[in-house]
């Protein structure tokens, strides 16, 4: 098998990735290579595969319709146990969730419709490449063979809180405090904590934590009616500095409208089953998604900054949760660049909000060095101010002397 060259968007380096593509179906399996060009070895069946794999090169397998049954699927996902450094994706007729849903749990990385947008298999491929090529040469050599079972493995249950982010106003710093935050926690807890993104238009999540998501809440909404907490965990994305499960917002605004409130807060409570925490990261601006997402949180963190604007849209915010009969008690008000000399006293804004502050986070330089690299601040300038006052958010839920790095 030829080594996979980068396309001119990728960096200029080789990535010493091998592609193959299996399928029965002669005609298909020669439409599938014209859609990825030139350096493409074909299987008829992933046991001719299997038998050219050495584990030395990491190697993106392309599977045509043929291999959608079960059958095939299980034997790829145990040549994948085998062979850490092969990854799948399937490519079918027509997309189904059941289909997807198989394909994801036998641990394929993407599936796309045959007939779908030109050039997204081609692009499927590439980051499928890049992540392995990023994968540690430690994982080359073969593991022992694992048995694969129908059923998928359950996960522990827990009963998580879930923590959401909301401020009335933009540019309050409402997601550097949610991923901050979710990271911190992530750090401390010895279970899993998750991230998600219910800005369905312009969330900046995935940006913010310099991921690349194969999927997105989208893609948990098109098999909400089949979802259980293995699936949905399988769509989640990993921050792997922190160990952060991360479920990213739609890659284009025009998705927003697949996702509504009922959608939203069930992925929430699911994702709470088998996650201490979940942290939501919502949108500057009240509709029913948010709503029901405040409905259903355990705590609700209400960020506001250090402006006239900003107070005035967060006190109308406090009225609107009072009006809705929000319990008072799950409020934390956390003031964004509280040393700010703008000539607004903390004393004073909390007298016209009549809460009290809960954390305040001053203002520093670090923050957009931070976001400008794709890092959450915590780990970006630990030793910040600002790292400091996230922290000490993060003891209210996890007292930093008792959080311990999950492994």
């Amino acid at each position: 098998m030829t080594d996979f060259l980068t396309t001119p968007e990728a960096p200029p380096s080789t990535i010493r990735v091998s592609v193959a593509v299996v399928e029965s179906h002669a005609p298909t399996r020669e439409r599938i290579m014209g859609l990825l060009g030139d350096g493409v070895t074909p299987f008829a069946n992933v046991e001719e595969l299997a038998a050219r794999l050495t584990g030395a090169v990491p190697v993106v397998a392309v599977l045509g319709p043929s291999c959608s049954d079960d059958a095939v699927l299980h034997a790829s996902e145990r040549i994948q146990r085998e062979y850490p450094l092969m990854a799948t994706i399937l490519v079918v007729d027509e997309l189904s969730t059941q289909l997807l849903q198989t394909a994801l749990r036998a641990g394929v990385r993407d599936v796309l419709a045959l007939t779908g947008e030109s050039g997204a298999l081609a692009q499927a491929v590439q980051r499928v490449a890049v992540s392995l090529d990023q994968t540690p040469r430690a994982a080359v050599m073969p593991a022992a063979p694992v048995p694969v079972t129908d059923e998928p493995e359950e996960l522990p249950t827990v009963d998580g809180q879930v923590i959401t982010v909301f401020s009335t106003k933009g540019g309050a710093g409402k997601s550097m405090l949610s991923t901050s935050l979710a990271v911190e926690l992530a750090r401390r807890s010895e279970q899993p904590v998750c991230l998600v993104d219910a800005d369905l238009q312009f969330g900046d999540v995935a940006v913010m934590l310099k991921l690349t998501p194969h999927h997105t809440i989208v893609d948990a909404v098109s098999v909400l009616d089949r979802m259980d907490p293995p699936l949905l965990e399988s769509l989640l994305v990993t921050h792997e500095a922190s160990g952060l499960r991360v479920m990213p917002a739609p890659l284009e605004p025009a998705f927003a409208d697949q996702v509504g409130a009922a959608e939203m807060v069930a992925i929430v409570e699911m994702l709470r089953t088998f996650c201490a925490y979940v942290i939501v990261d919502t949108p500057a601006y009240f509709n029913d998604v948010v709503l029901g997402l405040v409905e259903a949180s355990d705590r609700v963190l209400l960020v506001a900054g250090m402006d006239i604007p900003n107070i005035k849209n967060v006190k109308i915010g406090l009225q609107t949760l009072r009006l809705l009969n929000t319990p008072m008690e799950k409020l934390l008000l956390v003031l964004n660049r509280a040393n700010s000399k703008v000539k607004l006293d903390i004393g004073e804004v909390e007298r016209t909000l009549q809460i009290k502050a809960d954390a305040l986070i001053p203002s520093d330089i670090c923050v957009p060095q931070a976001v400008n690299k794709g890092e959450p601040v915590v780990l970006h300038s630990p030793k910040s101010g600002v790292s400091r006052s996230i922290q000490q958010l993060a003891d209210q839920f996890i007292p930093s002397d008792a959080g311990r790095r999950r492994k």
